[in-house]
């Protein structure tokens, strides 16, 4: 997840997040965006989650269809 500190919909995120890893097994990286000027691009849609390397999701994180993505 590409995230920034003090952002509400972040720890919306991180906490929908960590629900679904501890269930399927998974393991998850925050990256702080305002810590590594390479993800400027995504400022606008923090928080970000990638999946396998792919980016999945921006703002919002659907819990069924993240649990879906991680199961494929």
């Amino acid at each position: 997840m590409v995230g920034r500190e003090g952002c509400h919909l972040c720890d919306v995120a991180r906490e929908v997040i960590e629900r679904v890893v501890a269930q399927t097994g998974d393991s998850f990286a925050e990256v702080d965006i305002d810590a590594d000027p390479e993800l400027s691009r995504y400022t606008d849609e923090v928080p970000v989650t990638f999946v396998d390397g792919r980016q999945h999701d921006y703002w919002r994180v659907d819990e069924g269809r993240l649990r879906a993505a991680l199961q494929q």
